[in-house]
């Protein structure tokens, strides 16, 4: 992959992508948690969004979907703005979008397959049930969960509710998938298996992906592009070679898992044991 050179993402020249973010700011009172960002996501694409918690990852892919509506700013999707629209037609142009939650947000009353079902039969008039059937197993097997359409999410692992509720996602058909921490609270080997389904849907089904991380192994492995945010705004952006050598300090920071100074200095401050703390012996007959 050529080198990205960073801020391409918000070059005006490259405002032609499937989503698109122009001077984007979003705050909740007084803080702001993104600060006038403009962006393109290339369809086709796995994007990866990293950055520290609280940086506004994830208040960002909100924002393309318009889950939250920005303070200032212009939201596009395929060359129409939807920042702007009542709700009733953001309904359909979310019915092009599949997001996966970070918890996976199943409903613990439904078993798998009415999960699955659930955003059929919001969006869809259905006249044949065998063939919504069809979908939902269509759906588990490319998940590699057919069989367990009758299970409820509390008999699942961690691993496998985050896979049915990809099906759901995917339930649609849609054109661009938002994941949320997909592989967060997993261990490295269904982790793994996560990222292979990001790389495999955004393959078989051609979609564009966009998925927010702390895990530096998965965005390695799933990016065609890599963006971080700090501070409200993207200090970096571009392929995973650009990344790991990328000079900003809070990258290299944030990549190789490391404490500031700032940090550090905080903690050696506080390792004096308080005076009015008790000590083991304090319980002691």
């Amino acid at each position: 992959m050529v080198k990205a050179e960073d801020n391409k993402g918000t070059a005006e020249g490259n405002g032609n992508g499937v989503i698109v973010v122009k001077n984007l700011t979003k705050r909740f009172g007084n803080n702001i948690v993104l600060d006038n960002i403009t962006l393109s996501i290339e369809k086709g694409k796995t994007t990866v969004v990293i950055g520290p918690s609280g940086c506004g990852k994830t208040v960002l892919i909100k924002n393309f979907i318009v889950l939250l509506r920005p303070n200032s700013g212009e939201i596009y999707f395929k060359d129409k703005r939807i920042d702007n629209l009542p709700d009733r037609e953001l309904n359909k142009v979310r019915t092009h979008y599949g997001f996966l939650f970070q918890g996976g947000a199943l409903f613990d009353s439904f078993n798998v397959a009415e999960n699955i079902m659930f955003p059929i039969t919001q969006h869809s008039r259905i006249t044949d049930w065998r063939q919504a059937e069809d979908i939902v197993n269509a759906k588990l097997a490319m998940v590699g969960l057919d069989g367990f359409q009758n299970y409820y999410p509390a008999k699942l692992s961690g691993g496998q509710r985050k896979r049915v509720a990809l099906a759901r996602a995917i339930a649609l058909n849609p054109e661009v998938i938002l994941y949320d921490e997909p592989t967060t609270g997993l261990d490295p080997i269904r982790a793994d298996i996560i990222n292979e389904l990001i790389l495999k849907l955004q393959r078989e089904l051609g979609v564009t992906t966009v998925v927010v991380t702390h895990d530096m192994t998965s965005a390695y492995k799933i990016a065609d592009r890599i963006i971080m945010l700090h501070n409200g705004k993207i200090i970096a952006d571009g392929d995973a070679e650009h990344i790991r050598n990328h000079p900003h300090p809070q990258v290299q920071q944030f990549i190789n898992g490391q404490a500031s100074e700032d940090d550090l200095a905080v903690l050696r401050a506080s390792s004096d044991i308080a005076k009015a703390q008790f000590l083991p012996r304090d319980f002691e007959e």
